[in-house]
């Protein structure tokens, strides 16, 4: 009674410990699917960027300045491209990660939701500095865009928007990551739970006995009978077997009425 009132106790514990990790693993979830989603968008921004876009010849420029156009063009579409395939990455990697993530942790052996959970964390930083790769090149890729398309004047001013823009991307992310980041070490843990009270091993065990019995091959069964048989012949009956005293009572009527027939 006190093993099952155990196995119950250790067994609700982990089930609530489990829980409370689920709740990590959506949080890490959600926010990968977001940053999937927005460099999906900037995919196809990019794309569009790529194949709808047009520059002037470089005869237009003049012989003079010949070099000039082929040299933007040269770093725009390096930039366009770089942007494009950024952004694909990080689509393919955050699918990945919510298809594998979310079937380890629902489907996997004991233990998945902390490894799942866990491994999403470790995948982000991943993901979110190759979306930061590919917001600046499509950004960049505006501040040579508009030095093919427009007359000087108001290349320059739509450059130092474009580049306003950059540094303010970058100082927004500076200061929002210091307004809201923390130390690693002191994150709430459960590895304490999971590997002290919640470690169930009574399961493993009988789950163990239990594959033993089911995988017993048909070979063995036969011998057990076997064997059983045998000791049922040599007088090592089971538990069905009449006791001690029944069989010496039937013995003793049995000579009575053996000795009463003599006598007759």
């Amino acid at each position: 009674m006190l093993a099952a009132d155990k196995l119950q106790l250790q067994s609700s514990l982990k089930q609530q410990a489990t829980a409370l990790k689920e709740k990590e693993f959506n949080l890490h979830h959600s926010n990968l699917m977001t940053v999937g989603t927005q460099a999906a968008v900037l995919a196809g921004l990019d794309i569009t960027m790529f194949v709808e876009f047009s520059p002037a010849s470089n005869v237009d420029w003049g012989e003079d300045v010949a070099m000039v156009p082929r040299a933007l063009k040269f770093t725009y579409y390096i930039m366009i491209v770089s942007a494009f395939c950024a952004n694909m990455i990080v689509v393919s990697h955050t699918t990945a990660l919510s298809v594998l993530g979310a079937g380890l942790a629902l489907r996997g052996p004991d233990g998945s939701m902390v490894t799942a959970t866990d491994g999403l964390y470790e995948e982000r930083r991943s993901v979110f500095t190759t979306f930061g790769i590919g917001l600046a090149c499509t950004v960049g890729s505006v501040v040579v865009c508009v030095w093919l398309i427009l007359h000087w004047e108001a290349a320059l001013i739509c450059m130092a928007i474009a580049v306003f823009t950059i540094v303010r991307i970058y100082q927004n992310y500076i200061r929002i990551f210091r307004r809201f980041g923390f130390d690693e070490n002191e994150t709430v843990s459960f590895d304490d739970i999971f590997n002290g009270p919640a470690a169930i091993q009574v399961v493993k065990s009988g789950l163990r006995t239990i594959q033993n019995t089911l995988t017993m091959s048909p070979r063995n069964s036969r011998r057990m009978e076997s064997k059983n048989k045998i000791d049922i012949e040599s007088g090592h009956l089971g538990s069905n077997a009449p006791s001690i005293p029944e069989m010496n009572g039937t013995t003793k009527r049995r000579g009575t009425s053996k000795n009463n027939s003599f006598f007759r």
